[in-house]
């Protein structure tokens, strides 16, 4: 079973000209961004760069133009998320949209939904955020508690999300709620598109060690939505929700999320580091590289019409590991003051104490090594 393919994109598009206008784009704005906001990036925010980019044509780019995309191949929307996340640039707003939520309006929303909201995320205007994890249930998704009800009015929905991802910076979330009183596990489970600011709805922030707000609680009391928020099929969300992971799980945001802090360790080292320091960076880099070809590769099959589960918790998990793994080696080869004012010292105290939620977001590795174990028929 060849789980990973050798070839998954083809050459087309003039990538070398578009990876120059992702640095040339990025050149204008990095000045006022703080290194701090620059590592982990797709967790920071900057609406007037999330609109530069929809404005320059890099988001949406796979879409179709009906919608607001621009019909672009799968390899050069990857070229432009590696620009993105190797410069460190604040992409958090747009990034859920972007990655998951248009993908899944296109394959099972409505054309009313479609037209609603693609347009809006293609320009970099719209930012989505998805509903998915509860209080109590940790990462098993499947014991989702929010109810949403069928009345002659609409659907009520009644309970709460934790842990959701820039809510208050979106629009809308995509949200998985259960449809069926009294289904349990998979069954019963729908998906539908909330918009935040409808009545009912709160959202408070959860503040991380680091100081940051990008996690939050929702809460809906006796939210009212239209019959018409239902995205898909009524009792296919599970199914709904396992293709929205793939395409969550398996970006290079998966294992460049620590990036940044690799790049200062070689600027701070300059064009001779010591032995022990340059195997580290060879190593480090080495592991990033097989990553990215293996992370490639699951999107092709997401390309090619496939659910690379499988694929996708794979790269995941190890992506994650080695990003966990980075500050700590970098910790232990160099004598960095972690009250430093240089960008590797702030970089390293930053990511040190932000990358243990690393594993959190998108299933913790106990759930992804079911996943790998179920699927490669270990279970």
């Amino acid at each position: 079973m060849q789980i990973f393919p050798l070839h998954p994109f083809r050459p087309e598009g003039d990538i070398p000209a578009l990876r120059q206008q992702v640095r040339d784009l990025v050149a204008k704005y990095e000045a006022k961004w703080p290194v701090e906001l620059r590592a982990n990036c797709w967790f920071s925010f900057d609406e007037e760069f999330s609109k530069a980019l929809g404005q320059a044509g890099l988001l949406g780019m796979t879409w179709p133009k009906q919608y607001g995309g621009h019909e672009r191949t799968l390899l050069e929307r990857y070229v432009v998320l590696e620009e993105l996340l190797a410069a460190g640039a604040p992409a958090g707003l747009h990034w859920i949209a972007d990655r998951q939520t248009g993908p899944l309006l296109l394959r099972y929303g409505t054309e009313a939904q479609r037209e609603k909201y693609l347009p809006g995320m293609a320009r970099g205007e719209i930012y989505a955020c998805i509903g998915l994890s509860e209080p109590g249930s940790g990462s098993d998704l499947a014991s989702v508690r929010t109810s949403a009800k069928k009345t002659n009015e609409g659907w009520r929905i009644n309970g709460q999300k934790v842990w959701t991802s820039g809510a208050h910076k979106s629009h809308a979330a995509l949200t998985l709620l259960r449809t069926e009183e009294g289904s349990e596990r998979h069954t019963g489970l729908s998906q539908m598109m909330i918009d935040l600011d409808t009545p009912g709805i709160t959202i408070r922030p959860i503040i991380d060690m680091t100081g940051t707000h990008h996690f939050n609680e929702i809460f809906f009391e006796d939210v009212l939505l239209p019959h018409d928020a239902l995205v898909g099929t009524e009792g296919n969300g599970w199914k709904q929700v396992v293709a929205e992971l793939a395409l969550e799980r398996s970006g290079p945001e998966r294992y460049l999320s620590s990036h940044m802090l690799l790049v200062a360790l070689i600027d701070a080292m300059g064009p001779e580091p010591d032995a022990p320091t340059a195997q580290l960076i060879g190593r480090l880099t080495a592991e990033m590289w097989t990553l990215r070809q293996m992370s490639m590769s699951t999107i092709a099959k997401l390309a090619a019409g496939e659910d690379p589960v499988v694929e996708a918790a794979i790269v995941k998990d190890l992506g994650n590991a080695y990003e966990q793994a980075l500050p700590r080696a970098v910790q232990a080869a160099v004598d960095a003051d972690l009250a430093g004012k240089s960008d590797l010292s702030r970089l390293l105290s930053w990511i040190l104490v932000a990358s243990p939620s690393f594993s959190l977001r998108g299933g913790t590795p106990e759930v992804l090594r079911g996943i790998i174990a179920k699927g490669l028929g270990l279970r």
